[in-house]
């Protein structure tokens, strides 16, 4: 078993932020060159070449200022083994998403290309900093820190290296502008009925034998096709009955399992989709009308976070992207100094306050 796979062992069997067997160590070894290295096997137009790259900037400016400490708290405070180098992982992280790699494409540039390789501060061809499982591993350690601690430690480094950046750079941030765009979810467009029967699906998915045996009447009609194909069957007439008759199952199942699935994430969004779309008044569920659902609903369980904006005429599903970045004319360069992702229903001057 590889020192990665052990890693992953132990995370799997942690709930939330993850400690591990992992002591945390800085990586500095990129600033010992090795005399046998890729610069000693270089003309001297070559390595002129390569110095003047943006990869070799990218290594100068990026990857030698990530604070690694910000990230001991993804490990043990005990005395074990050592982490993976916390600057590579971090810079490839960058990478791979300011180029559009997948992951294999990323581990083939560290393999195989020099400038890659430049960019994270490898010396030489005969070692690669991490393994693919060591790589997921510390994303699923940075996702698990962030629900456990509001802490977004990929943020700090774009705000480390930002204010770095500013000033070395002695660019005035005294007057700057804002501009948002639509990040469109890749979620299914579902109609309110379809919903309704898709968590419904879900849910069951979730239930014990003994539950499921328990609504199996009043489910197999939902659960012996798909969402789509059961809407597919339904005239548009019979719509406002159909609700109706959702709102009667939804208020019952949610009464009958809250006690043992209240947990349990799927039950949490099914919970959710049931105060949105029904209430109860005097003992009566009623479904409440199209016009009370606004665009914070829930638009697909693949998506919780997705909500619904028209702009412009257009109709979006996702979230809205505001960037801020200097904009004083004096300045001979500019940067962004902010990134914030809000609801897609978000107004700008809100988002700006």
């Amino acid at each position: 078993m590889c020192d990665a796979e052990f890693d992953t062992m132990a995370f799997n069997k942690k709930n939330h932020l993850y400690k591990g067997k992992r002591m945390f160590r800085k990586n500095t070894s990129h600033r010992q060159l090795s005399l046998f290295g890729i610069a000693s096997q270089l003309s001297e137009a070559k390595l002129k070449k390569l110095k003047n790259s943006k990869e070799y900037d990218f290594y100068r400016l990026v990857f030698c200022k990530i604070k690694e400490e910000d990230f001991a708290v993804l490990y043990s405070d005990t005395f074990s083994r050592p982490n993976a180098p916390v600057n590579s992982l971090v810079a490839s992280i960058i990478l791979m998403y300011h180029n559009g790699w997948t992951t294999e494409q990323l581990f083939n540039r560290i393999d195989f290309d020099l400038l890659t390789r430049t960019a994270l501060g490898l010396d030489s061809l005969d070692k690669t900093p991490f393994c693919p499982a060591t790589f997921f591993n510390f994303q699923n350690r940075l996702l698990a820190h962030f629900i456990q601690t509001g802490e977004n430690l990929l943020e700090w480094v774009f705000d480390n290296l930002t204010g770095q950046q500013l000033k070395a750079l002695k660019i005035k941030t005294d007057i700057q502008r804002c501009d948002s765009f639509m990040a469109m979810s890749n979620i299914r467009s579902y109609s309110r009925t379809q919903l309704l029967v898709e968590m419904l699906m879900r849910l069951h998915r979730i239930l014990s034998d003994e539950d499921k045996k328990r609504f199996n009447d009043v489910l197999q009609s939902y659960i012996k096709q798909s969402s789509g194909q059961y809407i597919y069957k339904l005239e548009r007439s019979e719509i406002p009955h159909e609700l109706e008759k959702l709102g009667h199952l939804y208020h019952e199942l949610y009464e009958a399992l809250k006690g043992n699935y209240a947990e349990m994430e799927v039950f949490r969004i099914f919970q959710r989709v049931y105060h949105e779309h029904f209430t109860v008044v005097k003992d009566k569920v009623k479904v409440k009308p199209s016009k009370e659902l606004n665009g914070s609903s829930l638009q697909s369980p693949d998506d919780i976070d997705a909500t619904y904006r028209q702009k412009h005429g257009k109709h979006y599903r996702g979230q809205s992207i505001n960037v801020a970045e200097t904009a004083n004319p004096e300045n001979d360069v500019n940067l962004l100094t902010d990134v914030a992702v809000r609801p897609n229903n978000t107004d700008d001057s809100e988002i700006l306050n």
